[in-house]
């Protein structure tokens, strides 16, 4: 067996274990009753649920509600449905309402997630660390601190230990004055844990799990908020976990806290709450203004507290500036996830403060409009919430299926018109891609939550033109190589190097524009550019492990090396009249041309036209000579090394 021929077959085996693995994968989802063999279909074609939304002032506001705060509650939705693991959900506005649109047959809980409304909490951070989740009999260690207590005992108020580098905060955010302070910044004291206020007496060894500190802490900075349960759900908490940032309870505002940061994927246990979204007036973003009233470059948000919500303000700075970090951050808490923790740098006694820090002015207005709809005197009523059918259903789902099989009937119609029997290896290849497809979506269906729409029906047709367009490719470049003279073993081989290059080139930019549309767009089209650009990849996939090998092991058969008229690689039918055979033979289909010694044009390629030519100088033997003619239009073929030059045997 040739190196060549080994080589095709492990394409082919490695294709076989690769289709083996994916369904075998699905068979153990089907078996345990968590996925079926079908993807999920998505809210066009098997309907879902509507939930109607409308934004209702509380009682005393006097703030309307304008377009950007149902943008905001829109997107706060949105994240909480995605968290939630359901996918190709609508939710968009409809004048003053809110209309969610969730396929399938939603659990109540994410029912009630949808119409939860959006609350904004004030904490003082106590711990920050990685976003994995830590086992128990690990030690958590602030950032630039000594260990903290773990679950099984109290904070310990001599806690102390060597201090670890101190990292930069990892969102870069500081609060300070925009108009006049009471104190200047201070320093950080040395990074080591102070007093908790709680005795060493009380530190009792596996004390029960409770919210509630075994003593009265001093204050909402003490870590005596750290109770056994804080600990435990800290050291838990998975921050990598898409769930974890949206929908999430807001815990109870008396006692400590656990969340993650969407701005820099750490976790946080945090106190109780000191300040919410009711003493925050409003909120704006806009350049950096320095001391001196120049601009620095930088971005900052602007926070505006009522009068009541300045005096709370005042009186937590004035504690936290004095605190090390990480104590010297307070936390933003919306909708269960911080969205951000800058560290106090002053005491602020007028209501007026800045985040300022590594800000571009999209994350600035982001962050703006966050604390703006968080401050809102605003809930979500719930209008309707009714089952719905698909909009377009299984009357459209059939059309549309009915589409793709007229399409892969003509698609194969045309390769045996075309190709004839190498037209075979064309609806194979189509066979195999469509399985591999269909294994894929379904197994995204299962562990991702995709769910299949219309659109995205409407991308697996025009991947079978993409597909077969790259089969069409190889093909014609292994039959110019074979008007080239050269047989079909060397043709495959020099008509791969050549499409290979152009194939992936030509895949390269559909799948580019693929991306681009997904990134780009909205709705259904991503559904169209989702399964646009996982045909396009499976499209390499196949060629590279099917199609090639497949062709490299058909040329070493008689059927189709020797060019039968059914082949589809007959070189007659491709305009050459002889084909050489290996050892001196060669099988013609009709009397050699006379004009070949001339140079006439009379059919002939221009390499037998040349070698006639020389022969015809230099005084040779006439172009009757058939061997010699072939010989010459294919001086690269390995199997005339052996042929006798002025013989001809066994012509057809």
């Amino acid at each position: 067996m040739s190196k060549v021929t080994k080589g095709a077959r492990t394409s082919l085996i490695w294709l076989a274990a690769i289709l083996v693995a994916l369904y075998a994968l699905l068979a153990v989802g089907v078996l345990t009753g968590k996925t079926s063999w079908t993807p999920g279909l998505a809210l066009d074609l098997a309907g879902g649920r509507q939930i109607i939304l409308t934004p209702v002032l509380d009682e005393g506001a006097t703030q309307e509600i304008d377009e950007s705060d149902l943008d905001q509650a829109v997107s706060v939705i949105r994240q909480r449905v995605d968290a939630s693991g359901v996918a190709e959900a609508e939710i968009a506005t409809q004048g003053n309402n809110i209309v969610v649109s969730l396929p399938g047959n939603p659990s109540q809980s994410t029912v009630d997630l949808v119409a939860q409304a959006a609350q904004l909490q004030f904490r003082p951070v106590l711990l920050v660390g990685d976003p994995s989740p830590t086992t128990t009999d690990e030690t958590v260690t602030e950032p630039g601190a000594s260990p903290t207590p773990s679950p099984s005992a109290s904070p310990s108020a001599s806690a102390s230990a060597a201090a670890t580098p101190e990292p930069t905060p990892s969102a870069s955010e500081v609060a300070h004055v925009v108009g006049e302070a009471d104190a200047e910044p201070s320093a950080s004291p040395s990074p080591v844990l102070l007093d908790a206020g709680v005795p060493e007496a009380t530190a009792t060894p596996e004390p029960a799990a409770s919210d509630v500190p075994a003593e009265t802490p001093e204050d909402n900075s003490s870590f005596a908020w750290l109770t056994p349960q804080v600990m435990a759900d800290y050291e838990a908490l998975d921050c990598l976990a898409p769930e974890n940032y949206g929908g999430r309870s807001m815990g109870d505002p008396d006692a400590g806290y656990v969340a993650c940061s969407s701005s820099d994927l750490a976790k946080l246990a945090m106190g109780p709450v000191e300040i919410t979204g009711d003493d925050l007036e409003t909120a704006s973003s806009g350049p950096e203004m320095s001391q001196t009233g120049s601009f620095t470059g930088g971005y900052e948000v602007r926070l505006q507290f009522n009068s009541e919500g300045a005096a709370k303000f005042s009186e937590v700075t004035s504690r936290l500036v004095d605190l090390e970090e990480p104590r010297s951050q307070f936390a933003i808490v919306l909708d269960g996830v911080v969205i951000s923790h800058p560290v106090v740098q002053s005491r602020i006694t007028n209501g007026e403060a800045s985040i300022s820090g590594s800000f571009t002015q999209e994350q600035a207005e982001q962050l703006a409009n966050q604390l703006k709809f968080g401050a809102l005197p605003l809930s979500l009523e719930v209008q309707s919430n009714q089952q719905i059918s698909s909009t377009l259903g299984e009357d459209q789902l059939e059309k549309g299926l009915i589409a793709g099989a007229i399409g892969l009937i003509l698609v194969a119609l045309y390769s045996l018109v075309q190709y004839r029997a190498l037209g075979f290896v064309t609806i194979a290849s189509l066979l195999i891609a469509g399985g591999l497809t269909f294994a894929i979506i379904s197994l995204l269906s299962w562990g991702l939550g995709y769910r299949l729409s219309l659109a995205g029906i409407a991308g697996l047709i025009v991947a079978i033109g993409i597909t077969a367009d790259s089969f069409i490719v190889y093909f014609e470049r292994i039959r110019d190589e074979l008007r080239e003279g050269r047989s079909l073993k060397s043709a495959v081989d020099h008509a791969w190097k050549r499409a290979r290059r152009t194939i992936l080139i030509s895949d390269a930019v559909s799948l580019l524009a693929a991306v681009t549309l997904y990134v780009l767009a909205v709705g259904g089209v991503r559904g169209f550019a989702f399964t646009l650009g996982l045909t396009t990849v499976i499209d390499v996939v196949v060629v590279m492990l099917f199609t090639h090998p497949v062709m490299v092991l058909l040329a070493r058969t008689r059927f189709f090396g020797e060019g039968h008229k059914w082949s589809g690689l007959d070189p007659r039918q491709l305009g050459r009249e002889a084909i050489y055979k290996g050892r001196g033979r060669v099988r013609t289909g009709a009397p050699a041309r006379s004009g070949a010694a001339t140079g006439g044009d009379d059919g002939l390629t221009l390499a037998e036209r040349k070698a006639a030519q020389r022969r015809a100088a230099a005084g040779a033997p006439s172009a009757t000579d058939v061997s010699a003619v072939n010989e010459a239009a294919e001086p690269e073929g390995a199997d005339a090394v052996d042929a006798p030059a002025n013989e001809t045997k066994g012509g057809a």
